[in-house]
């Protein structure tokens, strides 16, 4: 039977124009130079002086149903076990609270900012976004190698998966959450910052001129996502396996 709606196959797709001005963005004020990542409100901030180096912990509100699912003392208990020299000039441990667009267009655990703006100083910071209770975690059946790789390990932290026609879904539970970012997303969002120490930071000395510098920095941003994501895997794999050697993880909340 004749369906006007299958004459033309772009109907309601990007080809025919659809979506292309009512697009979901994170928005940014004109001559906003801050990422949304980088705005805060209702935080409070703690200073603990980890293994004698200074790290400043800003904790946003959470709004209703969503929770931070570490503690600043189970982070810093974790980041106690990771070595000092590994520190470099990281301070800044965000505990944010992200907006619910982002939610939907940037949803992570967490993230490593090179250069992190907060209360006019610039350090790199490692950030953990809330989680929302009401939400799931949808995998999907079409998956890579490394979709593969990250589902067992979302299994391994508890997640438990139920089968969809299409779909994985999991609800997001604090303990496993907790397990998710305390256990292997700071290790690993600490793995992408020791990769830029070993590649920018290290190599150079005081003398140097500041040109050589900039091209080993150059040469980082250059190296493609999934070779940066297999090193911080490798070494938060390695935090986890030394930590859960030595009976030091998991630990009950703090």
């Amino acid at each position: 039977m004749y369906n006007p709606t299958r004459r033309n196959r772009n109907i309601g797709t990007e080809n025919q124009g659809y979506g292309q001005n009512n697009k979901l963005t994170i928005s940014s004020p004109y001559g906003d130079l801050k990422s949304f990542y980088e705005k805060l409100s209702n935080y409070r901030k703690e200073i603990r002086l980890i293994n004698d180096h200074e790290f400043i912990f800003v904790v946003e509100e959470t709004r209703e149903h969503s929770l931070h699912s570490c503690s600043v003392n189970d982070i810093e208990k974790i980041i106690e076990q990771i070595s000092p020299e590994d520190y470099g000039d990281l301070k800044f441990i965000i505990l944010r609270q992200p907006k619910r667009k982002e939610e939907i267009l940037s949803q992570v655990w967490g993230r490593l900012i090179y250069s992190y703006e907060f209360e006019n100083e610039y350090f790199p910071a490692v950030i953990l976004d809330a989680i929302d209770t009401e939400k799931k975690i949808l995998w999907t059946k079409k998956q890579t190698v490394e979709n593969q790789k990250e589902f067992e390990r979302l299994k391994t932290d508890g997640h438990t998966f139920i089968e969809t026609k299409r779909n994985f879904i999991a609800e997001l539970k604090p303990e496993f959450t907790r397990n998710t970012q305390l256990y292997r997303t700071i290790p690993h969002e600490f793995g992408h910052y020791v990769h830029y120490l070993e590649v920018v930071e290290r190599p150079g000395n005081d003398d140097e001129d500041y040109e050589e510098k900039e091209k080993r920095m150059d040469f980082y941003f250059s190296i493609p996502k999934s070779e940066k994501e297999k090193h911080a895997h490798k070494y938060a794999e390695k935090v986890k396996n030394r930590l859960t050697a030595e009976n030091k993880i998991p630990f009950e909340p703090m």
